[in-house]
């Protein structure tokens, strides 16, 4: 049984909630306390095989769950998912803190827990337990559509930024608003892809466990499926000061964070929650705006010699006033902003989003903090491009032609040219932005879609048909309320209309 027929089986057992009134997203979360409880007992982990230590206390394992009978068993459960919230490992009291359960029935659960059971665990194992988990996320983003500022970034966008960032060993790795970890998780395979990472000599395996995968994510129930996405990667996730925190980066819980080489996210849109800008205070510029406020933070924390980062913002960060302006100089004072990807629309779970990859990276050199960017290549992946969606699928191949472009340097520093072929790459100078004061929503391809001004009638005819159509509405209009009975109300309307428009509407 591949992974696909798992995940799809775990995704249908939805349908057993639905009598409960439950939500997809209630489901994958009620769905990762069960799943721990059993992949702990699958993979021999509900005790720690180096120190002894129980991950998960016993008496409140799978096994037990199992053993109560039907109708004591979801009074249990409850009462499980209170104790492991305080008890056991460190992942395991972050993956229970503030659980409970939304199940009504006791018939449910029972349900669950009796076809989770007979799931083929072997073959689930042997294909990968954490791309059995990344599944169910990714069927959870296809339902749940975006809320309260949160996308789901595609996966194959993710992993094409990874690979043209290149991780290295040596590499701190941070997103700070990590959702569900699908950037740290790339960036692990891409470097398990690509190094031994069983190899490495005790010191440089520990660097990897303990200081390499950074993040911190603000949804209580989205750093729950992080933490254990992160734990079904084999990512030390127990660690204390390593993997995916609880918390605010705009806020000074965000400072525990520390300086990266290397970072790739994509920040939630809208303004801070609550209103206001950052609380923290180790900022230069303050915005309401999140996603300005995320990328101050980021480049702001980035080290330099080496450090580089690809960011995924909205159009608005392109091209607002004020303080937006301010960050925008700031930034390419500081970083050599090298490129951006301009995204087809429809491939974030709200219609009509338009979104970017902001490429930057530090500077050598760590007093030089003026002049950093000469030349912003784009690349506009949007104009005249499909809209993606669950019809057309957004793919590699569609990103084939910019990642040659970009060249095999992270840094954006391999040597390119613009190529009278290829519309889509242009090169602008630093003038040349100064020029559009300072405005990066920089786009030069003719949309075929839209209409050309010059091939429009002339507009006294626009309004003679705007009038013609405004009149006919109004006397279907009319024509309803008389047949309504409201005769008389319909006269009064028509003259008042009349009067106001200086119109002769005949009845």
């Amino acid at each position: 049984m591949s992974t696909q027929d798992i995940v799809a089986k775990l995704w249908n057992l939805c349908n057993v909630l639905r009598d409960d009134g439950v939500t997809y997203h209630q489901y994958v979360t009620e769905l990762t306390y069960l799943l721990f409880l059993k992949m702990a007992e699958e993979t021999d982990t509900e005790t720690d095989r180096k120190t002894g230590k129980e991950r998960i206390p016993a008496g409140y394992r799978w096994a037990d769950l199992k053993h109560y009978n039907d109708a004591d068993r979801l009074e249990e459960y409850k009462k499980q998912l209170i104790h492991l919230g305080t008890h056991g490992s460190r992942i395991t009291r972050m993956i229970f803190t503030n659980a409970t359960s939304v199940i009504r029935k006791p018939k449910t659960l029972t349900t669950l827990i009796t076809e989770i059971d007979k799931l083929d665990w072997y073959d689930a194992k042997k294909e990968g337990l954490g791309d059995l988990y990344e599944g169910l996320l990714k069927k959870n983003a296809d339902e749940k559509k975006s809320g309260a500022g949160q996308y789901f970034t595609p996966r194959v966008l993710i992993d094409v930024i990874v690979r043209l960032m290149q991780p290295q060993l040596g590499d701190r790795i941070c997103d700070p608003a990590a959702g569900t970890g699908g950037f740290l998780i790339s960036a692990h395979q891409y470097l398990d892809d690509n190094n031994d990472i069983l190899g490495l000599n005790e010191k440089a395996y520990e660097r990897y466990q303990h200081d390499t995968f950074y993040g911190m994510e603000l949804v209580p129930d989205t750093h729950r499926l992080a933490m254990m996405n992160l734990m079904l990667h084999n990512l030390a996730v127990d660690d204390e000061n390593a993997g995916i925190l609880f918390g605010d980066t705009l806020s000074s819980e965000g400072t525990v964070l520390k300086p990266s080489t290397l970072v790739l996210s994509n920040p939630p849109f809208g303004t801070k929650q609550g209103g206001g800008g950052p609380t923290r205070e180790d900022l230069l510029h303050y915005t309401s705006n999140k996603q300005l406020a995320f990328l101050h933070v980021i480049y702001h924390r980035l080290l330099a010699n080496g450090g580089r980062a690809a960011i995924v913002l909205p159009d608005n960060v392109l091209f607002e006033g004020g303080i937006g302006k301010t960050i925008r100089r700031d930034l390419m004072d500081k970083c050599n902003l090298h490129t951006i990807l301009r995204l087809p629309t429809g491939i974030f779970y709200a219609q009509g989003v338009k979104t970017n990859v902001l490429f930057f990276s530090k500077p050598k050199d760590p007093t030089k903090d003026t002049g950093n960017t000469q030349n912003v290549w784009v690349y506009d992946l949007r104009t005249n491009m499909p809209q993606f969606g669950k019809r057309t699928l957004l793919t590699q191949q569609h990103f084939d032609d910019f990642i040659a472009c970009f060249g095999n340097k992270a840094d954006g520093s391999a040597k390119r040219k613009q190529h009278d072929d290829n519309e889509r790459w242009r090169c602008f100078s630093r003038d040349e932005i100064a020029q559009k004061d300072d405005s990066l929503d920089l786009s030069w391809i003719k949309d075929e879609s839209s209409v050309d001004a010059a091939d429009l009638p002339a507009p006294e005819l626009l309004a003679a048909e705007a009038m013609g159509e405004l009149t006919e509405a109004l006397r279907e209009l009319d024509g309803l309320m008389r047949a309504l009975g409201a005769e008389d109300e319909a006269v009064a309307q028509r003259e008042l209309v009349a009067e106001t428009l200086g119109m002769n509407l005949v009845p």
